[in-house]
């Protein structure tokens, strides 16, 4: 006999808050009376601290007489109380529960009834089911901030302007869809009967019926807490002004038959229901608790928070939204190609990119820059064998340190910077027609200025400094056509010269036209160059002192060469050079 065995397995349901095909769309939790089973924080219980005795009045019907029935209520026997729990436990038409208060006697006063949802609620009613007469004045009241503020709901009574300062039945516009009216709606002709008040949220509120679109009204509904307030009960009509009780009421009849209620001298609440949606913007399906035992929604969509109420981290490139039948508007991850875990958004972006994304990447690893970590960053450069989110898409430039004129390389090619007369990717060799020099400034001078040199060993004094050179007096100051503060930028090679892109910091001397500070470009032939004689360094501050302002032929700027004194520049020279130019114009020059 052979056995088939079946593996049964169990589907897991589809999520609410994505369609078949894995589309975000809008889902909300179920709808429910948020009040059951919560406690009921009220100002008065009949029964406590002492046992007490309330009465009601039964009518019997037209022939017969009506009878006033009394009774024990105390909070320490569970067969003689009334407790708040008995607000919002499971009623049914056979067990019905009531929670009652103190008794009013003659003088009624305020009974409070505060319900603490523990979360933000979207509500559509709050009813209540009296086992007493409905209150002749009571007021609803919401709190958004768990208690903290309390804003006017709903007034029900019959004399609307006297109690709560406020028009019967005012019309309720687009401009006041918030505003608490008055009613007098829940007024029974024959108040001595219990009965029901239900109050709609969003009854009347001009655009209910556009509510994803609402925010006012997606404010309106929005709740933490509910208040009641019972401001004035229904007094019974023989015990008005005047009445003493008497006429046909009989205290010995018997309580059993049967009768209809007539007004009491206590407030009694079977059933508070309050129904609505626990509030999650349309990112999620359900509520749960969380390991602190709070409710908090099971977000979806990219988005955390109570109430689902912004985006999680690194999904910011669009603002958060709530979502709608329409749009789901689920929080987007930022773009930033694997090398970053952090962003931010930028509101002035997603404008110029039409609405679509505004994040922008923050700290971009493995090499990388730009508002994606889409480009390589300084001193590294794209390897195309590999995508952009590789973590080795970035390779370093390794540009000579001599030969390479910068450290930056092309993105794509690699190619580094060379300096005149220098070749390679990295900028290593010397090109065709070059060769190698000893000077870090030009390490590869031409073929033809190397003979150059190499003709003039026949003076073997050229390449050797004036003796002395490096210092400063007043007699070399006197000397000289020209005394100036420099800071080398730039270097490149024009034919057998080699021009320097210098900032002009200082001037202390200047014979004709007058030197300015700022940019200006100092000319040194390369043979001096090659012999270091001036020694020049970039990004270095010199002090130039030289006999002719003018470069060679027609070209504009200073000429320096192995007589000129250039030397590192040393911030102590500055009193020294302001003396000799006051010595100068005493005309001590020609003293010295």
């Amino acid at each position: 006999m052979t056995y088939v065995f079946q593996t049964i397995r169990k589907q897991t349901p589809p999520d609410p808050c994505y369609d078949d095909a894995g589309a975000a769309r809008r889902c909300i939790p179920e709808f429910i009376n948020a009040a059951f089973g919560k406690e009921v924080a009220v100002s008065s219980v009949c029964g406590r601290p002492t046992p007490s005795r309330s009465c009601s009045v039964v009518e019997r019907g037209e022939e017969r007489p009506s009878v006033r029935t009394c009774q024990i209520c105390d909070a320490a026997d569970p067969r003689r109380a009334h407790p708040p729990s008995y607000l919002t436990d499971l009623n049914s038409a056979h067990n019905l529960t009531c929670w009652q208060s103190e008794n009013l006697h003659a003088s009624p006063h305020n009974v409070t009834l505060t319900l603490s949802l523990g979360k933000k609620f979207e509500i559509t009613y709050v009813s209540l089911q009296f086992c007493s007469p409905r209150p002749e004045s009571l007021a609803i009241y919401k709190s958004m901030d768990y208690g903290k503020s309390w804003t006017a709901y709903q007034y029900y009574s019959s004399q609307c302007r006297r109690v709560y300062n406020r028009p019967n039945r005012a019309a309720i516009t687009k401009q006041n869809e918030q505003e608490a009216l008055c009613t007098d709606g829940h007024t029974d002709p024959h108040p001595l009967s219990g009965g029901l008040i239900a109050f709609s949220t969003l009854d009347g509120r001009p655009s209910g019926k556009d509510f994803d679109n609402s925010p006012v009204l997606q404010d309106w509904v929005t709740v933490t807490d509910i208040r009641v307030v019972f401001s004035r009960p229904q007094l019974p009509r023989e015990l008005g002004p005047g009445g003493g009780g008497g006429g046909g009421v009989r205290a010995d009849e018997d309580p059993a038959a049967p009768s209809t209620s007539l007004p009491a001298y206590f407030y009694a609440v079977g059933d508070f229901q309050v129904g609505g949606r626990c509030k999650c913007n349309g990112h999620a399906s359900r509520c749960l608790k969380d390991k602190e035992g709070k409710l908090v929604c099971d977000c979806k969509h990219n988005t955390e928070g109570p109430e689902c109420d912004r985006c999680k981290p690194f999904h910011y490139d669009r603002p958060w939204q709530r979502a709608s039948a329409r749009e789901a508007n689920e929080c987007l991850p930022c773009n930033c190609n694997l090398h970053a875990r952090r962003c931010r958004f930028n509101m002035e972006l997603y404008k110029l990119s039409g609405r679509k994304s505004g994040g922008v990447c923050m700290n971009c690893r493995h090499n990388t820059a730009g508002r994606h970590c889409h480009y390589c960053k300084e001193g590294f450069y794209r390897d195309m064998a590999r995508p952009i989110t590789h973590r080795r898409a970035c390779k370093a430039c390794d540009c000579h340190p001599v030969g390479a004129a910068g450290k930056t390389c092309n993105q794509t090619t690699g190619q580094c910077p060379c300096k005149d007369g220098v070749t390679g990717i990295t900028c290593n060799r010397c090109a065709k027609g070059y060769q190698q020099s000893r000077s870090p400034v030009a390490p590869c001078i031409s073929e033809y200025i190397t003979a150059v040199i190499l003709s003039s060993t026949e003076e073997p004094s050229y390449c050797k400094p004036v003796k002395g050179n490096l210092k400063i007096n007043m007699k070399k100051y006197c000397k000289k056509d020209y005394a100036v503060q420099i800071n080398v930028l730039d270097m490149e090679t024009v034919g057998d010269w080699a021009k320097f892109s210098v900032n002009v910091v200082s001037v202390y001397k200047s014979r004709g036209d007058p030197l300015k500070r700022g940019d200006n470009i100092l000319w040194i032939h390369m043979k001096d160059l090659a012999c270091k004689c001036p020694k020049i360094q970039m990004s270095k501050r010199f002090l130039v002192m030289g006999t002719s302002e003018t470069g060679p032929g027609e070209r504009v700027g200073l000429l320096a060469d192995k007589n000129s004194l250039v030397i590192q520049w040393r911030d102590v020279w500055t009193r020294r050079l302001r003396k000799f130019q006051r010595k100068e114009k005493k005309g001590k020059c020609g003293k010295a």
